[in-house]
């Protein structure tokens, strides 16, 4: 898959928002988790991991007994996933370079497969899906998540930083769509009868870096903004977005996370 197929590939902002956001998310992956049961002596995969993603929480879940892979084509997140790795002392994680589209991963060999906001930046989720589904072992269990932008919100009413989200989820509606709201969908077309679902909603207090979203994807999303906005409109957006969003008492709700998981047939 090259880079130029992913929408928010080779940004400068790109590490830092994703190191931010699984440190955001972990709570609701470790609940998950919890639901599913033990993971001891497991082997599971985390696809698209980039700078952290889902390898903490499934590094913790497996055990020392267990293995984690976490694959992506990105090598300087791989690295950074590493450092972070060497940095808190996590042994039973393995990084490597692998296309989701392309896996040389071997199928059937995981008990866990799971992926985290690749489908709405791509907008390939009947083929995403099929390729996680050949590397799930029979009766393993495969875990999306994905994004409902709804509930996307900043309180009080902050004019520009919404403009920005309003521009941002257009971006992203004309490749995935809503994915969040269909992953059970997806999950019934491999034959996953009876998904799980599940939802998640974090209210961001005043200061919180997580409110910076919208401009970290403003950054990352820049030449398709400027299809829409010219360079000085989309410059002033987002200098009246950055003083919104420095307001005492300014505070959000992220967009929803939507979590569908099964067990393959």
């Amino acid at each position: 898959m090259p880079d130029e197929e992913y929408l928010l590939a080779d940004q400068p902002s790109e590490l830092e928002r994703l190191q931010l956001q699984s440190c955001v998310w972990e709570p609701s992956g470790r609940q998950l988790l919890a639901k599913i049961g033990d993971g001891s002596s497991k082997r599971a995969l985390d696809v698209g991991c980039g700078a952290l993603g889902w390898l903490r929480v499934l590094s913790e879940w497996v055990g020392p007994s267990g293995q984690v892979v976490g694959g992506d084509v990105d090598e300087s997140l791989l690295d950074a996933a590493r450092s972070f790795l060497d940095t808190e002392g996590i042994a039973n994680v393995e990084l490597v370079f692998d296309d989701l589209f392309d896996s040389k991963l071997e199928p059937e060999s995981f008990d866990l497969v799971h992926a985290r906001y690749v489908i709405a930046p791509l907008g390939r989720g009947r083929e995403q899906v099929a390729s996680h589904r050949r590397l799930v072992r029979p009766d393993g269990l495969l875990v999306l998540e994905e994004w409902d932008l709804a509930s996307w919100h900043v309180n009080p009413p902050a004019p520009a930083a919404e403009r920005l989200v309003r521009a941002i989820s257009e971006i992203f509606a004309d490749l995935g769509g809503e994915a969040g709201r269909n992953l059970p969908e997806l999950l019934r077309e491999i034959g996953i009868e009876e998904p799980e679902i599940d939802a998640h909603v974090i209210a961001l207090k005043p200061g919180h870096p997580y409110l910076r979203l919208p401009l970290q994807f403003s950054a990352a999303l820049e030449s398709r903004l400027l299809e829409t906005f010219s360079e000085d409109e989309l410059s002033s957006l987002r200098r009246e977005a950055e003083s919104e969003l420095a307001e005492p008492g300014r505070w959000g709700t992220t967009f929803t996370l939507i979590q569908s998981w099964g067990q393959r047939p």
